[in-house]
């Protein structure tokens, strides 16, 4: 995946917003005010800094070497995943969806609701809920 395939992607999420706070050169998504990626390309590099479930943080940087603590971030919740290396473009994606809907999930009652008027369970959460 590209650094452009994944911007693409990440901007497609509902309500996504694209913010600029650290570099002009760093592009932040967050939901409702809630971070849910950070992308950088240094050296023709690419990478990005998505919210996992610590379960499956330490297991999926056993599978893919392109798949490390999070940089600057809390190394239990969040994964740096780096585009140039082992990672296929279909892990990307679903790892941008569960960081996506993890940060969904911890948005208020009332902001979540809101979200479920406009947008599907697999939408927000990349699976459907039975409730």
């Amino acid at each position: 995946m590209t650094f452009g395939e994944l911007i693409d992607y990440l901007s497609s999420k509902p309500e996504a917003e694209l913010c600029y706070p650290f570099y002009p050169d760093v592009p932040v998504f967050k939901i409702k005010g809630k971070v849910f990626a950070i992308a950088s390309e240094k050296e023709g590099k690419s990478q990005v800094n998505l919210k996992c479930d610590p379960e499956w943080s330490e297991a999926l940087r056993m599978m893919f070497d392109g798949v490390k603590p999070g940089y600057h971030m809390n190394k239990r919740h969040w994964n740096t995943l780096y585009l140039d290396a082992d990672l296929p473009d279909s892990e990307i994606k679903r790892l941008v969806d569960h960081s996506y809907g993890l940060v969904v999930k911890g948005l208020t009652k009332a902001q979540r609701k809101v979200l479920k008027l406009h947008y599907d369970d697999v939408q927000l959460y990349g699976f459907e809920i039975k409730e």
